[in-house]
């Protein structure tokens, strides 16, 4: 295999003798004068690179504030979802309220009592559990949508992060609604002894 370099083709052919030469010839009178020509550019040189890295530095907040936002709408979505759904959290807290239930119904006189110490506490164990999580998803994405009015003038988010903080907003309240009426009873009531 040949590794050795051809001239390319297409590239102008220039002879580098003929500015050494040029150069060689120049006055020494008029190298200081380019010297302190090139100063004042070296000085813009480094104000620009200044500009620069002030400019990505801003750039770098604000893509992170970006990210922030981004992060903190996909965890309100997540949040709303794991409420509607029933969380592990709620889960173990009901069945400790439903040992609990079971020690107290023993002394319970009527059945009404019983179904309540056994059942009820549970269920609204659950539903506070549970509600508590969709008013956090609900916080937390109402945050995200609020933000951008209370930061730099004409920043937006992004489309998706708007759509997800959204549908977060939408998880969270149908939790606090529908949580809310099953810990006061209203949607489906415990059952009452005949």
């Amino acid at each position: 295999m040949d590794t050795t370099k051809t001239a390319d083709p297409t590239a102008p052919e220039a002879d580098t003798a003929e500015p050494q030469a040029a150069e060689a010839q120049a006055d020494p009178k008029d190298a200081p004068a380019t010297e302190t020509a090139e100063a004042p550019e070296a000085e813009l040189a480094e104000e620009d690179l200044e500009d620069e890295l002030h400019d990505e530095l801003d750039e770098t907040e604000q893509r992170s504030e970006g990210v922030g936002a981004a992060a903190s709408a996909v965890v309100a979505a997540g949040l709303g979802l794991v409420a509607l759904s029933g969380s592990w959290v709620s889960r173990v807290i009901a069945e400790r309220q439903t040992l609990v239930g079971q020690i107290e119904s023993v002394n319970a006189a009527t059945t009404e009592a019983k179904i309540d110490a056994l059942y009820g506490d549970a269920w609204h164990m659950t539903a506070l559990v549970n509600g508590v999580l969709s008013t956090l998803a609900l916080l937390l994405a109402v945050f995200v949508l609020a933000r951008p009015a209370f930061g730099a003038p004409g920043r937006t988010l992004p489309t998706w992060v708007r759509a997800v903080s959204w549908a977060a907003v939408a998880l969270g309240a149908l939790g606090v609604l529908l949580f809310g009426l099953m810990y006061f009873d209203i949607l489906a009531p415990l059952p009452k002894a005949a």
